[in-house]
């Protein structure tokens, strides 16, 4: 656990340091904040299970990448560069993005303020919250402070960790999944605090983009709960049973343990919420996972009856009915919520890591949660024993798939399936890989022999570089200037490396 008085003892993190982000040197002390099994939101819960049907759970994420767009290419948000080239293309809704990045540190207490009972979970990439300091937006930063740290607002709001940079995971290079994790924890602890970071229970995936390579799904799951990590937030089309099929219906409404089996045959598994459904924005804008969950009953699990959980997330900024209608959507369902029993029977919003808490608390133990697995494993482990699996015989069970089923992937599963994260972009992901491959040849030697080396500003400078060559963005947006830029960070980031 950790105390009061180790909490007090923590370094003081601030958000820049050698005029960079603060993403690293003090691994050891996130992970004592981090790794405690303490309930965060229960005791400040005014929710109760016996009074609820159904439940749901609203998240909002919020990315800019950072860009080398800066005067002699420094490094600079693309929010930042927006506001400064406001003729180019959807540039002119800058202001517009600024203020949906802010707006819930006024949502929610003007809805406490007006008796409701609002829940949201929130999801900002390190990119953006770093963007904020660098633009100087403190009002942002304020409002967002506010809502984070304030106990009068707080029980109200999860924060959900991410990678640092906005990298999808299967394509990321396994040594530099923990150190997104690591690197995002180090900024939001310098930005919020290290008592609002150890109330960071969940996990959200840029893209909701889940690896089923079997050694790459062991390595992300046991680096999230390195870093302390309770539960992942996963597509409902990116899992299967353990038996190879789509979840059955009830089980897409309360928690599953997603198992992940690496070709050792060993075995770590994390509490999943499902997000259910498409990734559309108007999904949560016009609050219908709310209109979801009043058609949802209580679900079996065991001997006892739970509420059911309707589980989603969408970009915060993004689109015309998010920037217009959500701000008219919510107040309106909020405050029909609360005419019809303040919020706290019936069907109401609840954050995953409170829902959870609630239920372990009720008696319902983890164990009990129904198992699903990453999409496209069962066929892997109908081929090799997992019993006497070898990286050997998964690799060719693997190779043999991909000849013989045309269905068959292990490039991992997303929000969309129209969108390949590999196909096309050997022009990034070849520097990407090869900028990983210096950086822990340069490091990892050093970083054994003596730990502190991570607080070092070649370090520091090298660790930033890395992560931000992996940013999905420029492989998303197609080839062109995203890809000039990604190729203009390795530039930068081989040549700060040699000096």
């Amino acid at each position: 656990m950790t105390s009061a008085a180790s909490l007090q003892a923590s370094p003081r993190l601030e958000p820049t340091r050698n005029n960079l982000p603060n993403i690293c040197g003090w691994e050891s002390d996130i992970q004592a904040i981090t790794n405690h099994r303490d309930p965060v939101f229960l005791p400040t819960t005014n929710l109760s299970l016996d009074r609820m049907t159904a439940g749901f759970a609203c998240a909002l994420h919020m990315h800019q990448p950072t860009i080398p767009a800066g005067i002699n290419g420094a490094l600079i948000s693309h929010l930042q560069y927006m506001f400064e080239h406001s003729g180019e293309g959807d540039n002119h809704n800058a202001g517009a993005f600024a203020w949906c990045y802010s707006r819930m540190g006024e949502f929610i207490p003007q809805l406490v303020q007006e008796g409701c009972n609002p829940r949201i979970m929130l999801d900002y990439s390190g990119n953006l919250l770093w963007g904020f300091q660098q633009m100087q937006r403190h009002d942002i930063l304020d409002n967002l402070k506010r809502i984070t740290c304030d106990p009068q607002y707080q029980p109200h709001v999860e924060w959900l960790g991410t990678m640092w940079s906005h990298a999808v995971v299967p394509s990321t290079p396994i040594p530099d999944l923990k150190l997104h994790i690591q690197a995002w924890q180090h900024y939001f602890a310098s930005v919020f605090g290290v008592d609002a970071l150890r109330r960071v229970r969940g996990f959200s995936p840029p893209e909701m983009h889940l690896p089923n390579h079997p050694d790459t799904l062991y390595e992300y799951v046991k680096a999230l709960k390195d870093c302390g990590y309770q539960w992942l937030m996963v597509q409902e089309h990116s899992v299967e049973t353990q038996e190879g099929h789509p979840l059955p219906h009830d089980q897409k409404y309360v928690p599953n343990q997603l198992v992940a089996r690496n070709s050792h045959g060993e075995t770590v598994s994390i509490t999943a919420l499902i997000k259910t459904q498409g990734s559309d924005t108007k999904l949560v804008a016009q609050m219908q996972p709310y209109f979801e969950a009043k058609s949802r009953q209580p679900v079996q699990m065991g001997d006892r009856s739970i509420p059911s959980l309707v589980t989603q997330i969408a970009d915060g900024e993004n689109g015309g009915v998010m920037m217009n209608e959500y701000p008219r959507d919510l107040v309106r369902v909020y405050h029909e919520i609360r005419d019809g029993g303040g919020g706290i029977q019936g069907t109401v919003p609840i954050n995953g890591t409170e829902y959870l808490e609630l239920l372990e608390a009720s008696g319902v133990d983890p164990s009990q949660y129904p198992r699903c697995q990453a999409v496209q494993q069962h066929k892997i482990w109908e081929a090799v024993d997992p019993h006497s699996s070898t990286p050997e015989k998964v690799e060719g069970a693997i190779a043999h798939l991909r000849e013989s089923d045309a269905h068959f992937s292990m490039d991992g599963a997303s929000w969309t399936s129209s969108i390949s994260w590999v196909q096309g972009y050997d022009n990034v992901l070849t520097p990407m890989n090869d900028l990983s491959v210096s950086f822990h040849q340069t490091y990892d030697a050093r970083l054994q022999s003596d730990a502190s080396y991570s607080q070092q500003p070649n370090y520091q400078k090298a660790l930033l570089y890395n992560l931000l060559l992996q940013t999905s963005c420029f492989r998303y947006w197609g080839q062109g200037q995203w890809t000039d830029y990604a190729r203009q960070i390795y530039d930068q980031g081989k040549a700060s490396s040699a000096t």
